[in-house]
């Protein structure tokens, strides 16, 4: 859908400017024999990789698709294997999908950049790329190689040299880049194209889906919040003797040590029956634990 576009073209561009400034302030080739590879290729892949990371980890499906796969109550039910499959393999195509944004665009503009490409593959060059002397040896040659993305330490009688193999090497790059892009787009087109040609569903009658799931998720979570909030409150009414932000508060509700106690610590759920949770030890508290008189009255004089 159109948030789906827009929040890819967010991430692009954040992506686009987060590498120009990674460039800017980082990267400097080291111009040695042996490093500029493993150098060039870091800057190149490492990024892309905690891109990735972090596109899958970002992704709410994500964690729809592996939370509470270990929970008794999921192991009893067993839907249509099938069907299961084929449902888990299109969110992870659907999750995949808007995890490579990232990283594809990280490396599409690396590459169309071009000052990691030449960094790292500048001493593989090829020697007739410049006048070479025959007496050097070819672990000399590829010092003067690797020194080319440095100005500062190529001698003034290689310079024309030097520039002609860096303009190779960003035509390289460049070339590899632009491809990336017309890969992705292709097959960004024909996976659409494909989804649509097999779905169920009419045009319309998609727009209609697609618009029913996103205000359902919407909805949803406003209902969670205010059902969550109200439930809590409850706890916590019971636990002070009243609700908070209410007005002309006549007494509040005085907690023993005991009761303190029994609320701190660390907890996260605690299963109750095969149905139902406590999700906190206030939770836990509340719906066990009776209820003390002891309460102190509210002077609501100043």
């Amino acid at each position: 859908g159109k948030e789906a576009v827009i929040a890819n073209a967010i991430i692009a561009m954040l992506t686009i400017g987060g590498q120009q400034l990674f460039s800017f302030f980082t990267f400097n080739c080291p111009c040695h024999v042996g490093q500029n590879l493993i150098y060039g290729l870091a800057f190149l892949g490492v990024p892309a990789l905690i891109l990735l990371v972090l596109g899958y980890a970002l992704n709410n499906q994500t964690w729809r698709l592996v939370t509470g796969k270990r929970s008794p109550l999921q192991e009893r039910t067993k839907p249509n294997g099938f069907l299961q499959c084929k449902l888990v393999c299109f969110v992870l195509c659907s999750v995949t999908g808007r995890a490579l944004v990232a990283p594809v665009t990280w490396l599409a503009v690396t590459l169309i950049n071009g000052s990691y490409y030449v960094c790292a593959v500048s001493e593989y060059v090829s020697v007739g790329y410049y006048e070479a002397s025959p007496n050097v040896t070819d672990s000399e040659h590829r010092r003067i190689l690797a020194a080319f993305p440095c100005s500062q330490l190529v001698p003034p009688e290689l310079t024309r040299a030097r520039d002609e193999v860096i303009l190779l090497l960003r035509y390289q790059s460049q070339v590899a880049g632009w491809l990336l892009i017309a890969v992705v787009v292709i097959t960004v087109f024909l996976s659409y194209c494909l989804a649509s040609c097999f779905s169920p569903l009419s045009f319309l009658h998609f727009r209609y889906w697609s618009s029913y799931v996103s205000n359902e998720q919407e909805l949803f979570d406003e209902a969670t919040e205010q059902h969550s909030r109200l439930y809590a409150m409850q706890h916590v009414r019971k636990f002070f003797g009243f609700v908070p932000g209410s007005e002309n508060v006549k007494e509040i509700r005085i907690p023993s040590l005991r009761e303190w106690q029994a609320i701190s610590g660390l907890a996260f759920l605690k299963r109750v029956d095969d149905e139902h949770y406590d999700y906190s030890l206030l939770h836990d508290w509340a719906l066990k634990e009776p209820v003390n008189e002891k309460y102190l009255k509210i002077d609501e004089d100043p």
